[in-house]
């Protein structure tokens, strides 16, 4: 009997971004232009603005009135009141909330500066535009447009749900070191190139191999909670059966409490924020919805050895608290998307809340995207996208800075984009900004999947499929085989038949299943995945790594096979397979040599190299007020840190006491000063750190 897997269909003929990601179109408006352009879809009545650092105090003082009132509408700085008197602007909006446990880095990045004014709607833009460029106060203006969807969400789901029952076979692959049913077919995991893609004639075999490494580098880390991946996208379902264990929780907050309990300026955020509904609520069942936000969620952090479903390059081993955490960052629900500076939050919350990776499947189109096929091309440079999108840029400057910890795993994020779907030679933006990670996709041969982006700005690649390559002309609803053990009778018990593309959780109706997507979407989680896999095992190691040094390193030990003769000659696809008449196209592979990325992303060999690479983890300086107490696990900075011995010595206890139980160190300030205090672990390591002592710290020990 045939069971039929839910599958997303995501052409990428039909798209504009990638197959099935988010584009949007949205140009800013730098100051000092001769002519301004406002695009045909910014938000009416909406500008945002950012002031020139002279203007702080004023707007604080106007700020801190305004939170006592209930809200604000001028600036207080008299040349920009008096052109938003003009204008009619009715509200006057700080865009980063206030954190004060992150206050100072938002200042030292000039984010409080920006402000979103809203004017009536019939407010004419171009002039309000050309009004407030002339203020020597403002130092940046651009509109805020919403980022949009780039495919069609009512038509995504194609057949019934996969692997609904709690058992199938799992195709005879003994070396399979997880119980999970998929696992046998999630090939970007583990390919053993006998796979049978069911489609046309054109298709070359898998290649044994094209996959991420996973099996290899399972035999050193599988996952660990203290990682932190942030999901921007639709919001990621966090009862899904085979998602829940690994959802990140913010303790202390709950949902529909009305309440902003840890003081991040956002209320109810227990499992991350809904930023289209300015809301703690995360949403998943809208009838647009398509269940991609928790499809790449699946692939980085699936929970492993469960039994049932599929499995997560970085999903832990089956015991609780072994995964990485998923953080939903939510930019898409039904037909809506966030605007710019909602965006731009969303970017920064990961980065207050403890998120080291950002991913981002979504994009601009390319700028080398073809026009006469209907597309609009994006920035083609850094500098046009540096200029056409500043706030994006520095949001993602902060997170590229500022998340992580100087003594912890990595110091700094790293900010992971698909490169588009195009067909086009030039990644999109913000993926190919410098400082980000911008990921191709191949199919299970090693071949680029025919839609991918390439060119100058990949840095790497991974496995996302590639059916026209593989599907079957005239074929829209593409099915999956396999024996069914809960049945018997059923199936051949051997029979592997996939689709070609990536398999991972997914839901339906609103409520939970497992199926395929396709596109440089569900390559860009692959990499995320490998990076929090490779995270997690510096953590076991105590490694440290800036976050361009992990990103080197990740970069660096990709699977070059990728080069090695499979961009030879020329691969054939279908140009649009679901349709009986779709024509032969050829891709000249000679085209993408060296312009996939370094190549292949891969766990195992990344997971081999992080031993030697970085530095040792630091304890970090303490900061503490007279008569308070700051407590360390010393455990978490040695190797095997939970079975070793400590002792500490302050060299001024007048000044600083501490005390060790276990492997927790608490130190207490006595008197304001500083003193150094020396831990030996085991009677052989040491370090030194330094404590300041200062009256009236607050409880946290920060002044």
């Amino acid at each position: 009997m045939k069971k039929k897997y839910l599958y997303t269909a995501l052409f990428a003929l039909t798209l504009s971004a990638c197959a099935d990601e988010d584009i949007v179109e949205q140009p800013s408006v730098p100051q000092g232009e001769t002519e301004v352009k406002l695009p045909a879809d910014a938000t009416d009545g909406e500008l945002l603005i950012k002031f020139s650092p002279e203007m702080t105090d004023i707007l604080d003082q106007t700020f801190s009135r305004a939170s006592r009132s209930g809200g604000m509408s001028r600036s207080g700085i008299p040349s920009t009141d008096e052109v938003l008197d003009i204008l009619g602007a009715y509200s006057f909006e700080r865009i980063f909330p206030v954190d004060e446990k992150n206050e100072a880095r938002t200042r030292e990045a000039g984010l409080h500066l920006w402000y979103r004014v809203k004017f009536d709607e019939n407010t004419d833009l171009q002039e309000a535009v050309e009004r407030l460029r002339q203020l020597g106060e403002v130092s940046k203006i651009q509109a805020n447009s919403h980022i949009k969807r780039a495919y069609n969400t009512k038509r995504t789901y194609v057949s019934e749900s996969a692997l609904q029952r709690k058992s199938m076979s799992r195709s005879g692959d003994d070396s399979a070191p997880f119980t999970d049913p998929g696992l046998a077919h999630q090939w970007g995991f583990h390919n053993t190139g006998s796979y049978d893609f069911t489609g046309n004639a054109l298709n070359a075999a898998a290649v044994a191999g094209c996959d991420v490494n996973c099996y290899e580098a399972w035999k050193l880390c599988k996952g660990d909670p203290s990682i932190i991946v942030a999901v921007l996208d639709e919001g990621v379902m966090n009862t899904h059966e085979d998602l829940r264990d690994n959802i990140w929780v913010n303790e202390g907050e709950e949902e529909y409490a009305g309440r902003d309990a840890d003081g991040n300026g956002y209320k109810d955020d227990k499992y991350g924020y809904n930023f289209v509904t300015n809301s703690g609520v995360i949403t998943w069942s809208d009838a647009s919805d398509t269940g991609h936000g928790t499809h790449v969620a699946g692939t980085i952090a699936a929970a492993n050895n469960n039994g049932i479903g599929v499995c997560g390059i970085a999903g832990g081993d089956g015991t609780a608290g072994t995964g990485v955490k998923i953080m939903s960052c939510q930019v898409f629900s039904g037909q809506s998307g966030v605007t710019l500076d909602q965006e731009a939050k969303a970017i920064k919350y990961a980065a207050d809340n403890g998120a080291v990776i950002l991913q981002c499947s979504w994009g601009y189109n390319s700028g080398a995207s073809n026009a006469v096929l209907g597309y609009t091309p994006g920035p083609s440079t850094e500098e046009e996208w540096e200029s056409l999108y500043p706030l994006e840029k520095e949001a993602l400057d902060y997170f590229i800075n500022n998340a992580g910890s100087p003594n912890g795993v990595i110091d700094g994020g790293i900010a992971i984009f698909a490169s588009g779907n195009e067909y086009a030679a030039l990644p999109g933006f913000p993926g190919a900004y410098s400082r980000c990670v911008s990921v191709s996709a191949v199919a299970a041969d090693y071949t680029p999947s025919c839609f991918s982006n390439y060119g100058e700005g990949v840095a790497i690649a991974a496995p996302g499929g590639d059916l026209e390559y593989y599907g079957t002309p005239g074929e829209t609803e593409d099915e999956y085989w396999t024996s069914d053990e809960s049945q018997a009778g059923e199936g051949t018990g051997t029979t592997t038949k996939t689709l070609g593309s990536i398999l991972s959780t997914l839901i339906r109706n609103g409520q939970q299943a497992y199926g395929y997507m396709e596109g440089t979407s569900m390559a860009c989680p692959h990499v995320s995945g490998v990076a929090a896999l490779g995270l997690s095992y510096a953590k076991q190691l105590r490694r440290h790594f800036t976050a361009e040094e992990f990103v080197d390193l990740l970069k660096n030990t990709t699977d070059k096979s990728l080069y090695n003769g499979y961009q030879d000659g020329v691969k054939l696809y279908y140009d649009g397979h679901t349709y009986p008449g779709a024509s032969v196209t050829r891709m000249e592979l000679g085209n993408y040599i060296g312009k996939m990325g370094t190549g292949l992303v891969d766990a195992g060999a990344l997971l081999s190299s992080i031993a030697g690479a970085g530095s040792e983890m630091k304890l970090p300086n303490v900061y503490v007020g007279t008569g308070a107490s700051y407590a360390i696990d010393l455990a978490s900075y040695f190797v095997n840190g939970e079975n070793l011995t400590y002792e500490a010595a302050s060299s001024d206890e007048a000044t600083a006491a501490v005390a060790v139980n276990g492997t927790v160190m608490t130190v207490t300030g006595v008197k304001a000063g500083m003193a150094q205090i020396t831990v030996q672990v085991s009677g052989e390591a040491s370090q030194t750190i330094v404590v300041t002592v200062r009256d009236k710290a607050n409880d946290n020990g920060w002044m």
